[in-house]
């Protein structure tokens, strides 16, 4: 009878130890401060849909300009893409694997349009999106609270500077 009163407590700590072990690995896992750990969310939701929505460009589109345009952001934000997700990966924050339900929103009216419609409405929401995200990337860069993340957001932020300005471009054409 000693040894199974020496077992039990023996015994209850490994359930313990194994029923805590999730905790403490969640709470490693979430080592982001709400702001910081909201810029992720959203700059990777953000990410997979320009990749998705500039390789629909790609096929939908009749200006050149916006199928060079939808290429560009399919390859520069598959490039940012993969940094944020080596970030988070060392952060242990799991990004999404698909577009949130907004930019789905987004992809599939775009998706039912054509030609210059097509390039017509995908310019738009470009303009509008980039300027969003500039303005997500500079807060991160100046007011975030993780060093990898401010360093992301801050050499992210000429590039995506640089896609407003094409998108401005080409809206301009596609509206004349």
């Amino acid at each position: 009878m000693k040894q199974k009163a020496y077992f039990l407590p023996q015994f209850a700590g490994m359930i313990i130890f194994a029923l805590g072990t999730p905790v403490f690995a969640q709470q490693g896992a979430d080592r982001l401060a709400n702001p910081d750990s909201t810029f992720v969310e959203k700059a990777a939701a953000g990410g997979l849909a320009e990749v998705q929505l500039g390789q629909l460009a790609t096929q939908k589109a009749s200006s050149p300009d916006v199928k060079a345009f939808g290429q560009q952001m399919a390859d520069d934000h598959s490039k940012a893409n993969d940094e944020l997700r080596g970030i988070a990966s060392r952060k242990g924050v799991t990004l999404p694997n698909t577009m949130d339900s907004k930019d789905q929103a987004t992809y599939d009216r775009l998706s039912a349009l054509n030609g210059a419609d097509f390039d017509r409405a995908y310019m738009a929401d470009m303009v509008k999106d980039h300027r969003t995200d500039i303005a997500e990337f500079e807060k991160e860069a100046n007011s975030g609270s993780d060093a990898d993340l401010k360093s992301f957001a801050s050499k992210t932020l000429p590039t995506i500077r640089h896609h407003l300005e094409m998108a401005r471009s080409a809206d301009s054409k596609v509206r004349r």
